[in-house]
């Protein structure tokens, strides 16, 4: 009984089969027949593959033993053998492809697609390889090297499938204008993203900044730990890292300290109007040249100079220099400056002054009794209650 419904299963599944690929052929097949002149094709294939393995087994130890066992060993040799690999396996499809019959239209376009996309191979290596080079030889930084040979490649594949497309019928100029509007589509639900990443681009190749720079962006101090194609990073001196839309980086004034060196730092010192600013000077001065984080090169000696008279004070400014790599700690650097300065200061009685106001009475004479015990001085007529050299707070 099972046998019997295994049968009746069995031969329904190949009439239907059968009747399925009559109606695809357009009538009666002879199936029998069919399958034998495709496995013949696939014998005289299998054939003609291992003719090709064999000429290419022979061409490589050939060119082997021409160039020798240490240039084999090159990375150029390598490529070389990838583009006869490419050549004799193009070859082998369009062999099989010709022994079950395709049309000569659609073999003389296969060639000549795989010819371009070998042509768009060789030349993507030469030229990537000459824009190494350059690149190596201006020094340009890691980010912009990947940048341009990202852009090469994306072009190159581009124009490759573009170029490879066009050899099978395909209207170029529409699947360009198709992209050029899927692009347009695409800008304007990202307006955001490409402004960012534009932006990032200019910021690389204009490079007000590299990475390690000490920079003011925005306001906001940090350190350039990277540079990407839509933000900027920066590591505060609190260890807070910052991400800035490079759209916003390159509309805003940016401050690099790095740039250049090393950076001179403007330290603000007030002392008395009674005291001498050469004195000041000759005691800060030991101060600076003992302090192990202030430079004394040539050109970038500290100095200490008069910068304003102020209200209650002679304003000077120490000015001093440090290295790029104390730009972390700078606000330690001139905290400690100016805590030896004070101390300095102070060891030379020499006074620093803070806001007061001083009064001066003239012609009071009502006051003199008042006043005349602490001044026994006889006051001069018309004069007043108080002396050139007397001042009161």
């Amino acid at each position: 009984m099972a046998e019997a419904l295994f049968e009746s299963v069995r031969s329904q599944i190949a009439q239907n089969l059968s009747a399925t690929l009559d109606a695809l052929a357009g009538g009666q097949t002879d199936w029998v027949a069919l399958a034998g002149h495709v496995l013949s094709q696939l014998l005289i294939s299998v054939i003609y593959l291992g003719i090709l393995l064999l000429v290419y087994a022979i061409l490589i130890s050939l060119i082997r033993l021409v160039v020798g066992s240490r240039r084999s060993s090159k990375p150029w040799f390598g490529q070389l053998r990838t583009g006869i690999r490419y050549l004799f396996g193009l070859g082998g499809l369009l062999v099989i492809m010709a022994q079950f019959e395709a049309s000569p239209e659609l073999l003389k376009g296969m060639a000549r697609a795989g010819l371009m996309a070998l042509g768009f191979f060789v030349g993507w290596l030469a030229i990537g390889r000459l824009l190494r080079e350059t690149m190596n030889r201006y020094r340009l930084e890691p980010s912009i090297r990947q940048l341009v040979e990202n852009l090469f490649s994306v072009l190159t594949v581009t124009f490759a499938a573009v170029t490879v497309l066009s050899q099978f019928g395909f209207d170029v100029v529409s699947i360009v204008a198709g992209l050029g509007i899927v692009g347009i589509a695409v800008g304007f639900a990202a307006q955001s993203t490409l402004s960012n990443f534009i932006a990032g681009i200019t910021l690389l190749i204009e490079r007000p900044f590299r990475i390690g720079d000490w920079v003011t962006i925005n306001g906001q101090d940090g350190k350039v730990v990277k540079i990407a194609l839509r933000t900027t990073w920066l590591r505060t001196r609190d260890n807070i890292f910052t991400m800035i839309p490079n759209d916003n980086v390159a509309s805003s004034e940016i401050i690099n300290y790095s740039a250049e060196g090393a950076t001179r730092l403007n330290i603000p010192v007030g002392i008395a109007y009674k005291e001498s600013a050469r004195a000041a000077r000759d005691v800060i001065m030991p101060v600076l040249l003992a302090h192990s984080e202030v430079l004394q090169g040539p050109g970038m000696e500290p100095r200490v100079v008069v910068k304003t008279l102020g209200n209650s004070s002679v304003d000077l400014e120490v000015k001093i220099w440090i290295t790029p790599d104390n730009l972390e700690v700078q606000p330690r650097i001139m905290a400690d400056v100016l805590e030896k300065i004070k101390e300095a200061l102070d060891d030379a009685d020499i006074e620093i002054p803070f806001p007061h106001l001083q009064l001066f009475i003239d012609d009071a004479k009502g006051l003199a009794p008042l006043v005349q015990p602490f001044y026994p001085r006889p006051t001069e007529q018309g004069k007043g209650l108080s002396s050139p050299g007397d001042n009161h707070e």
